[in-house]
């Protein structure tokens, strides 16, 4: 079933890009954000992950999963 999905990311970061792949190969609807090129989306990325700063933080509806395959 084809979601939309946001993930919250930084281009360094394998898992990110990892994520990003997975998704878009999957077919989902992917929005990505580079949390290093804007401090405001820097804040609602950590709104989603209750202040922790590890990426990549996945959102899908009401669902944050925060990393990748166990990873971040």
């Amino acid at each position: 079933m084809k979601q939309s999905v946001t993930i919250y990311g930084k281009e360094a970061c394998p898992f990110t890009r990892a994520a990003v792949d997975a998704m878009k190969e999957r077919g989902d609807d992917v929005i990505y954000i580079d949390v290093l090129k804007s401090p405001e989306m820097l804040e609602k990325m950590l709104s989603h992950s209750d202040g922790g700063r590890k990426i990549p933080v996945i959102v899908t509806g009401d669902s944050v999963t925060i990393g990748w395959q166990g990873k971040c």
